[in-house]
């Protein structure tokens, strides 16, 4: 009896221990395109301080709560998604001046390492690439949420990142200083774990 009474105690240590590890397993997220934005923003001669977005984006996220330096991220940035409001600031923008979008249609990032920056908090250390030129840029993130969505029920979670660039990094100086050389970019991003099939 008292045997039998120790093996069902084992076990279910065992499943205990189990289930605490799948549950702090690292989860696998596809951003959400219709939830993520990025926007740079700059100085015009000092004048104003106009915006751009980078829609459309594309890439997954995995984050592992329990072991941070686990975590990682990858995003598409397509150059169609570029949308200042301003159809013809647009083109400009998407022309060989700028993202000569054409020969380059996309930017991309992928993480090189995430570590904990306090409570709620990240930094998320990466490469950059645009018009094929990689630069090594760290981002500023907090964490809004995690959970299940409440209208998929599916594991989702969100982010907000700041950083900034310059652009003559990138072989898109057109018009610096007096443009600001400087680019702050703002992102916010939504990402779930997909569907179970």
């Amino acid at each position: 009896m008292q045997t039998a009474i120790l093996k069902r105690r084992a076990l279910a240590s065992l499943l205990a221990l189990a289930a605490g590890a799948a549950f702090a397993a690292p989860v696998t997220y596809e951003i959400d395109p219709a939830h993520t934005d990025v926007i740079a923003q700059w100085s015009h001669f000092g004048f104003s301080n106009p915006i751009a977005h980078f829609g459309e984006v594309d890439g997954r996220i995995v984050y592992d709560p329990e072991n941070v330096s686990a975590s990682s991220v990858e995003v598409t940035l397509p150059m169609s998604g570029l949308n200042s409001h301003v159809p013809k600031f647009d083109e400009h923008l998407k022309s060989a001046d700028f993202f000569d979008a054409e020969r380059y249609p996309q930017a991309t990032f992928k993480s090189t390492a995430v570590e904990a920056a306090g409570e709620g908090r990240l930094r998320v250390a990466g490469d950059l690439t645009i018009k094929d030129q990689t630069r090594p840029v760290v981002l500023d993130v907090v964490l809004n949420k995690v959970g299940a969505h409440p209208m998929t029920q599916r594991p989702t979670i969100g982010f907000d990142a700041t950083t900034t660039l310059k652009r003559t990094d990138f072989g898109l100086g057109l018009y610096a200083p007096n443009v600001s050389d400087e680019v702050q970019l703002r992102i916010t991003t939504e990402a779930s774990a997909p569907a179970a099939e």
